[in-house]
């Protein structure tokens, strides 16, 4: 069986669950906030005659619900500053009426001058807010693609763009109204709200706000089946329940992805993420097309190979916490703005935490802003503590982002690419086989490719990894497929190249140089 067809160990709804930790950044929630509305919908869904079927597509349709709003972040930030605080605002009132006519105004430009203020305002209430509907109807339809990418059903997609819907009819899109709604999407409108008011004010606040938009955003059976067993829907809501048993107790979410089924999924993540910012679109796939590349040049493992693959696919979903007006700010950032920067590849490691196949992919991905001075992000680590295959992720995003405009900045041409990350390397930022061998994926000229550290051939740096972790000259052979003679010589070669006279020091030497931490899974 090829490496591409096994098992990867992650279900495409573990998978969604971790994306969702971070929609829940760019909401301004706590992560799982999306997870336990799913909980509640799901649970409220089996009093009011959800069936099973029903329940599974609940789940795909709660944890992908508000993924449009990755595709809206520039035109939210353009229109009403820090697009996440502004979404975290949006859960303390219904947004319909002069309450939401007002909410919309007082936000209208809010990071910007006063005359900009005032000029958005204008602009919001002549047009009737008809700019805004249309950037809702962008976020359903983004939605639903981004469901059809990953080859949910049509049910799901269906009940995606229904997102923006009331049941009294005065949504997005217009005329979908009362039960034309699926009842999973009107189970998650009351769980999304509920959940939040809950959590912030707690149990009277929750059935206030659902009795307060009975008949009008919510679904007037679905409120009064909520409020009817309110206190045993949320008893335990304060408990944080394993999600990963929840997922794997149903049957139809618990199937594990193929690697090549994973490699499908963490592609549409990836796009998806990059639309955060109109300046990033297809970096996290150029970097990963990059990082893979390279990685090949330096004689990585296959395995290895994959996983720095993926993890350059996820290495920036913890932008979801990030403010547009942060990422597409056109001058200098101020510390504060630069700390909460700094934050993503915190919200990385984070959102990718779980499940352990998952969380070895996240424990690259959140390393490709560290540097080996130290002044990297988020851990500060050093040399040593970062291993080869992030220190070749972190050359390939830094090669990858020159390439492309900034808000700050134009694409640069390549011979400043080259003189820039030569200068990195000269700085201690940047390790150079890992560059050379960026530079040589990317056809631009490198310096001669030694393969490792002290002239390391790529065969002799597998035959360090297995002796360093007690591999005996034999048991080398058989792993790759060489004679015991042959491994013999290549062991003899590390000792000389590395100043090495035992085994101990041979492995002192490859932690030394990171060069034991693969990660890799055999997905």
């Amino acid at each position: 069986m090829t490496r591409h067809a096994r098992d990867s160990g992650v279900s495409l709804a573990a998978l969604l669950a971790a994306f969702s930790f971070a929609m829940d950044l760019g909401l301004g929630q706590p992560m799982a906030h999306v997870l336990r509305s799913w909980r509640l919908a799901s649970r409220l869904g089996e009093r009011v005659g959800l069936s099973a079927e029903e329940r599974s597509d609940l789940y795909y349709t709660a944890v992908l619900a508000w993924t449009g709003c990755v595709a809206d972040a520039p035109e939210v930030a353009a229109w009403f500053g820090d697009d996440i605080a502004f979404r975290a605002d949006s859960y303390k009132l219904d947004l319909r009426g002069a309450s939401g006519a007002v909410f919309f105004l007082s936000h209208a430009g809010s990071s910007g001058p006063f005359a900009q203020r005032v000029r958005k305002t204008v602009t919001i209430a002549a047009k009737g807010g008809r700019d805004i509907e249309r950037g809702l109807m962008s976020h359903c339809l983004t939605t639903s693609t981004m469901a059809e990418r990953l080859g949910l059903g049509p049910t799901v997609g269906d009940s995606l763009r229904q997102f923006f819907a009331r049941w009294d009819g005065k949504g997005v899109p217009g005329g979908v109204a009362g039960e034309r709604i699926g009842l999973g999407m009107r189970l998650f409108h009351l769980a999304d709200v509920v959940e939040v008011l809950h959590r912030s004010a707690g149990i009277d606040a929750a059935i206030e706000v659902a009795r307060s938009r009975r008949g009008t955003q919510f679904d007037p059976a679905v409120v009064d089946a909520f409020c009817a067993s309110a206190r045993d829907l949320l008893a335990d809501a304060e408990v944080e329940p394993d999600y990963g048993e929840l997922i794997a107790a149903d049957p139809a979410l618990r199937r594990n992805l193929t690697g090549a089924e994973l490699d499908s999924a963490l592609e549409v993540i990836a796009d998806f993420t990059d639309l955060r910012s109109p300046y990033r679109a297809g970096h996290s796939r150029g970097v990963a097309d990059l990082a893979g590349r390279a990685a090949a040049v330096a004689g990585f493992p296959e395995a290895d190979m994959t996983l720095v693959r993926r993890a350059a696919l996820l290495h920036d979903i913890g932008l979801h916490g990030v403010p547009a007006t942060i990422l597409d700010k056109p001058g200098a950032l101020s510390l504060t703005e630069l700390e909460r920067l700094r934050m993503n590849s915190y919200y990385t490691e984070r959102v990718l935490a779980r499940p352990a196949a998952l969380s070895r992919i996240g424990a690259i991905a959140a390393l490709a802003y560290e540097r080996l001075d130290g002044s990297g992000a988020h851990r500060g680590l050093t040399g040593p503590s970062i291993p080869v295959s992030a220190r070749l992720l972190a050359a390939a995003d830094t090669y990858r982002a020159m390439t492309e405009p900034r808000p700050y900045r134009d694409a640069l041409p390549p011979k400043q690419i080259l003189a820039e990350l030569r200068a990195e390397v000269r700085r201690g930022r940047l390790d150079a086989a890992a560059v050379d061998a960026v530079l040589a994926a990317a056809g631009q000229p490198r310096h001669r490719h030694r393969g490792g550290p002290d002239g390391l051939t790529p065969r002799e740096l597998e035959v360090l990894v297995l002796i360093a972790r007690g591999a005996s000259t034999r048991h080398v052979a058989r792993t790759l497929g060489i004679t015991p003679k042959t491994a013999g010589t290549h062991i003899e070669r590390i000792y000389v190249k590395t100043g090495s006279s035992t085994r101990a020091t041979a492995t002192l030497y490859a932690v030394q140089h990171g060069l034991l931490d693969t990660l890799a899974t055999d997905s």
